[in-house]
């Protein structure tokens, strides 16, 4: 279900490369528009990620974390939210609680057949990626291949100049340690205060760092010389050429190896068969260089399998409750009949749910669930009820009986509907309320439910019973005392 937290998270993720400054100003703008919102209680925000953080985000990133009031109309205010910031052109954009967000990432789960290339040089395993693609776009059942790549963004690259930095006595290490004190920073200790630590790092100043131009007539020392007492300083063009290249934000490694996704959807035929018909052409017809190759995820099928054991496991439990319900009854007819009379019982519960939107989630299952134990726990008192009265008249089955039965069971079960449906029915009434998300979808299909449940139980149990049950005996030995059934 849709979580109604009043803690909003917005995501925003501006182009690869945006700076810090221009992320910081766009998140600043967003947060006082934001708390100009009516039913806003209060905004924070932070950009990038925490130094020690386990999340994979730059500073063209940024959350901001939105609290809406008590008494402010949540829709109403939601819809503000999303309007405000989806003003910001070139920022996606993403508005949800946190709650539901990580639910989403957990249980995600996308149809994609995927293709994996490994390698460690990014030209290559480009090439390689795309050769893939066209092997793939010509077998059977495989729809619009693509090659998934890394977003990237502009990265200043200095390569140092060995023969020329050797004329002034540099070493590679010597320019790329001046270079990286000056445009990155480097710590040179700490600074202890008040039982706080700050880290204390020399860092060039912003002038010598703005455009590509500057960075360039960057000044770096060189070793003293024969005679001087200390060095000259010269231009970092003249040891290194410096440029601006496009280079991954994120880096993805698998078994120590980068890789590349081709990814595509399937049609018209079973995985397992494309998946053995790509692995046989993509050996036969792309040639890998050393430490590189592809691999065909098998995710695909595993999901497959795994939803093949749920229905395995579905299958076995209704079996086995087919099972205990004949040793109940002594009868295989009166048992087969009985399980299927548990869909028709739940058949309200199915007419409220589709008048509803036909929404699957949680709470819709644990309502179908409580009415099938709601069925199966009346059924099975009425059936034992039956077999009292026969014991006890020393009668066998008969409409007389059955009638009588029904009769002194109605009190029972129609109460046990009553009062289950009384405890439900606020919360069906409830709304989407913060806190109910989950019971009012429950709540509705009970009510439903309820009502063809107690009908087949006060009606079709008791007909089946009169044709299936007659001269049935029990596998089970049968108590004075029934045993307590527990809804």
């Amino acid at each position: 279900p849709q979580f109604r937290e009043r803690d909003i998270l917005v995501e925003m993720e501006g182009a690869a490369g945006a700076s810090d400054t221009e992320m910081a100003r766009i998140t600043t703008r967003a947060s006082r528009e934001l708390r100009s919102i009516p039913g806003v209680r209060n905004v924070s925000a932070h950009v990038g990620r925490a130094i020690m953080s386990d999340r994979v985000t730059d500073v063209d990133t940024s959350e901001l974390w939105v609290n809406i009031d008590r008494d402010a109309d949540y829709d109403a205010t939601l819809a503000a939210i999303q309007d405000t910031v989806g003003g910001y052109p070139g920022i996606d954009i993403d508005v949800d609680t946190y709650l539901t967000e990580r639910i989403r990432d957990e249980a995600e789960i996308d149809d994609d057949f995927v293709v994996r290339v490994y390698g460690e040089d990014l030209d290559t395993l480009h090439r390689k990626a795309e050769e893939v693609r066209g092997v793939l776009a010509r077998i059977d059942g495989v729809v619009d291949p693509q090659v998934e790549y890394e977003s990237v963004h502009p990265t200043l690259e200095i390569k140092v100049d060995l023969e020329r930095s050797k004329q002034y006595g540099l070493k590679p290490g010597d320019v790329r340690r001046a270079a990286t004190t000056l445009l990155s920073g480097i710590e040179v200790g700490s600074l202890f205060e008040a039982q706080k630590i700050f880290e204390v790092v020399v860092w060039g100043n912003p002038d010598v760092r703005r455009n590509l131009s500057d960075i360039e007539n960057m000044l770096i020392d060189t070793p003293a010389r024969p005679g001087q007492v200390i060095g000259d300083q010269i231009p970092l063009k003249e040891v290194a050429d410096l440029s601006i290249v496009s280079t991954p934000s994120v880096i993805h490694r698998e078994s120590v190896a980068r890789h590349v996704d081709v990814i595509a959807q399937l049609r018209g035929r079973a995985a397992s068969a494309v998946a053995a018909e790509a692995d046989a052409q993509i050996r036969a017809g792309v040639d890998f260089p050393l430490e590189f190759r592809a691999e065909v995820l098998g995710s695909y099928e595993e999901r497959i399998a795994s939803a093949n054991r749920v229905r395995a496991f579905a299958v076995a439990a209704a079996i086995a409750i087919f099972l205990l319900l004949q040793a109940v009854f002594g009868s295989w007819g009166l048992a087969g009949l009985f399980v299927l009379t548990l869909p028709v019982a739940a058949l309200g519960g199915v007419a409220v749910w589709l008048v509803g939107g036909a929404a699957i989630s949680l709470g819709t299952i644990l309502g179908f669930l409580a009415v099938f134990t709601l069925a199966v726990r009346n059924g099975l008192t009425l059936v034992w009820h039956y077999r009292q009265l026969e014991k006890e008249l020393g009668e066998g089955t008969s409409p007389e009986l059955v009638l009588r039965g029904t009769r002194e069971r109605f009190v029972p079960i129609a109460m046990t509907a009553i009062v289950t449906g009384l405890a439900f029915l606020p919360f069906a009434f409830s709304g989407s309320a913060a806190g109910l998300e989950m019971l009012q979808p429950m709540a509705v299909v009970v009510l439903g439910g309820l009502v063809t449940a107690t009908l087949v139980n006060l009606l079709v149990v008791p007909s089946l019973y009169l044709r299936f049950g007659t001269g049935a005996e029990p596998a089970v030995l049968v108590e004075e005392e029934p045993p307590r059934l527990i809804a």
